[in-house]
């Protein structure tokens, strides 16, 4: 049997404003369905919480709280949240309806990409996390799943905040994990944790099925593939589908590195490292269309003051505020295959080397060292053991490093081998300091920083700092952006805006053909702009569509009905046609809702217009009554007769046209009239016995009717000679001679 017949919501209406049409698909949390918004006539995708998540009072609350925050988030790659609510047991979120499939169904059909492609589709997927994550939102469920692609392939993500707010209700059970075991980050597995490098990981886990067509753990279970997750680097896809760049292995190893401090800091990051990658392949010279470059900057140029690599952080532990440059560490004009999109500073401890991503780099074992005990990212035996994927080299003791342009710690140095035949074949290779002492810097670098030429350059930059911070607070410091309220509850504006610091007031209720009545309709200042901290925010609300009284227009003609009801500020609907005995073909004959109706202007209003005269069932009547009405509607009568019939005589038996069929004026109507039942002879039952004389007259065809004083015999009978068929005789019984 069709499960979306036997579900019991199909065709319910959820919240007095949900109408349910069909199922589209359920999942670990909630089933998802089509349906229809009867207030703003549109369609929404509904996503109704299992009933076991409903019952539970604290995920109610979070999912609430989560709910309207997501709500807040708008982009184009992001699937748009409008509404939350419940309905008796029915904890439902109202979505964007987003008509096409899954990114899981793309990979079924496709089973894989090339590598323009597979980063061509991370791109826009990227896009939506990363506005995301600037919003402080994460995910912890990113797949293919939940990337879905339009039939104009368009590209959204769907379902941010649910899995946080099961996580945060404590909605576990011995043994399981949540999110999805495939796309789940060590620390989600290992300290049920979970952050946007998390996302990161999941997105770097989907890239990789993307140019596989497959996933990189694969298990008995969902358990062990969470633990092959922790204890398991992913291998290089190139190790799968041979003749992959290293370019893209070196992409995936940065994106789903075990240790979250060496990923990306979000999807926008990784995002970037995306397009440097997808600029390097052979022969790609162009990004997908309406892809937006991030920012770019020529070698050795300085990034914006705060940017950095993944998590060199000012304050992190082991991290003293290393600076990323905005620039990968190869040149533009060469970049070597297989290197690292960045390359971050290593925790304390731990080489560069150590560092390297896995892929096919050639590695000679270091010498004193067991080739077997190397590592990648810090995991022993992962893809690579037995072959480091970089050289341990000395350089001079406490020198600086010169990578590719960027500032190096102290110690390392990356070198490029062999003659370069070839730049795209260049193998960069970073090393280890040795021993030695480091040789006087030239230039005399410590007696230019101790001069006196030094310590006015630094007060001349603090009193620009000290002004620019003036002008800062001056000019955008003290101000707070007005968050977009439209269309929330005034009450949980109010809330907002109030935890944001401003004031609240209401001011007087607009009509609003839009917002539904009761919600905000716009703000005072407007959404997006800046207010003074402190400053009070006026919430206008919908009082509702503004409502027009129907016109009468019943006895119009179409078009002059049309206009009028535009002239009333309406918008005329569905014309259709029935006949009618008193109104012209043409002209109107009601409207729905009828006239006088007070109707919202939004709303269209249907006519219903005469399709001409139509003809009644005369059948049964005197013919007198048919050729009255027939001659008032200057229709020309024929009449024929009909014989012998059970009708009366002279009443109609039946007539052409048929009855309610549309007629116009001078048209022939036929009526046919009966010549009443056939006369049959009545037989003389005097003298009979009452019972013999009933059979006899029933069987001619009469109705008999019996009076008497009480004997048998017939003593006489009324009428007598002849008598319509159907007649009654009446028999007078008494006792008999």
């Amino acid at each position: 049997m069709d499960a979306t017949l036997a579900d019991p919501l199909i065709g319910h209406l959820l919240d007095g404003r949900y109408r349910v049409e069909s199922r589209i698909a359920r999942g670990g949390m909630a089933t998802v369905y089509v349906a229809t918004d009867t207030r703003l006539d549109r369609a929404v995708a509904l996503k109704i919480m299992h009933r076991e998540l409903a019952s539970d009072t604290d995920f109610v609350h979070r999912f609430i709280g989560e709910a309207k925050s997501v709500a807040r988030l708008s982009h184009p790659n992001v699937v748009a949240v409008f509404d939350q609510g419940s309905d008796g047991e029915h904890l439902y979120l109202a979505m964007e309806y987003v008509p096409g499939r899954t990114l899981r169904d793309l990979l079924g059909e496709r089973g894989r990409f090339g590598p323009a492609e597979a980063l061509d589709l991370m791109v826009p997927i990227l896009a939506g996390l990363g506005a995301a994550h600037q919003a402080g939102f994460v995910h912890r469920d990113v797949k293919p799943e939940n990337v879905l692609i339009t039939a104009d392939g368009r590209v959204k993500v769907v379902d941010f905040g649910l899995a946080r707010a099961v996580a945060a209700a404590r909605y576990t059970k011995t043994g399981m994990v949540i999110g999805t075991a495939a796309y789940l980050a060590p620390e989600q597995v290992s300290r049920a944790t979970a952050d946007a490098r998390s996302d990161v990981y999941a997105a770097g886990v989907m890239l990789f099925e993307l140019l596989t067509g497959r996933q990189p753990h694969l298990a008995d279970t969902p358990l062990a593939v969470a633990y092959k997750h922790v204890n398991e680097t992913i291998p290089a896809p190139s190790s799968i589908v041979p003749g992959l760049p290293q370019a893209v292995d070196a992409l995936l190893a940065v994106a789903t590195s075990r240790d979250p401090g060496l990923r990306p800091d979000d999807a926008s990051q990784l995002l970037r490292a995306v397009f440097d990658t997808r600029r390097r392949l052979p022969g790609a010279s162009a990004f997908p269309p309406g892809a937006e470059m991030p920012a770019q900057r020529s070698h050795g140029q300085p990034a914006p003051p705060g940017q950095q690599w993944p998590h060199a952080q000012q304050g992190q532990p082991g991290r003293p505020g290393q600076q990323w440059n905005g620039a990968p560490p190869y040149t533009q004009a060469s970049p070597p295959q297989g290197s690292m999109p960045y390359a971050p500073s290593p925790p304390p401890g731990q080489t560069p080397a150590a560092m390297a991503p896995a892929g096919p780099f050639p590695a000679p074992p270091p010498q004193g060292g067991d080739p077997q005990q190397s590592t990648i990212s810090g995991v022993p035996g992962a893809p690579g053991a037995g072959a480091r994927p970089a050289f341990a080299r000395p350089a001079p003791s406490g020198g600086p490093g010169v990578f590719d342009g960027a500032p190096q710690m102290s110690g390392y140095r990356p070198e490029f081998f062999g003659a370069p035949a070839s730049q795209n074949n260049n193998t960069l290779i970073v090393s280890t300091g040795g021993g030695g002492q480091p040789p006087r810097q030239r230039g005399g670098l410590a007696d230019w920083l101790f001069s006196r030429r030094t310590a006015y350059l630094a007060g001349a930059l603090a009193v620009v700092l000290v002004v620019a911070l003036i002008v800062w607070w001056q000019s955008s410091g003290r101000y707070t952006r007005v968050p977009d309220v439209a269309g929330l509850a005034t009450s949980t504006a109010a809330t907002e805006l109030r935890n944001l610091g401003f004031g609240v007031k209401m001011g007087a209720p607009q009509l609003d053909n839009q917002v539904p009545k009761g919600e905000v309709a716009r703000t005072m200042p407007s959404s997006g702009s800046n207010a003074l901290s402190g400053a009070t925010i006026t919430l206008i609300s919908s009082a509702g569509p503004r409502m027009i009284s129907v016109p009468n227009v019943t006895g119009k003609a179409v078009a002059d009905a049309q206009k009028a009801l535009v002239a009333a500020g309406l918008t005329p609907g569905a014309v259709q046609q029935q006949t009618s005995p008193t109104i012209p073909q043409g002209e109107v004959i009601s409207t729905g809702p009828p006239a006088g109706t007070s109707w919202p202007q939004t709303r269209p209003v249907k006519l219903t217009v005469s399709a001409g005269i139509g003809l009644p069932d005369f059948t049964g009547q005197p013919k007198q009554v048919a050729e009255a009405w027939l001659q008032q509607h200057q229709l020309q009568v024929q009449e024929q007769p009909a014989g012998s019939t059970a009708q009366p005589q002279d009443n109609v038996v039946k007539q052409s046209p048929a009855p309610n069929s549309t007629i116009t004026q001078g048209e022939v109507v036929t009526l046919y009239i009966s010549t009443g039942p056939p006369v049959v002879q009545i037989p003389n039952v005097t003298g009979m016995q009452v019972h013999d004389a009933r059979k006899q007259l029933e069987a001619l065809g009469f109705q008999v009717n019996v009076i008497g004083f009480g004997g048998g015999t017939v003593l006489a009978f009324q009428p007598t000679g002849q008598a319509p068929k159907g007649a009654t005789i009446t028999i007078v019984a008494g006792p008999g001679g």
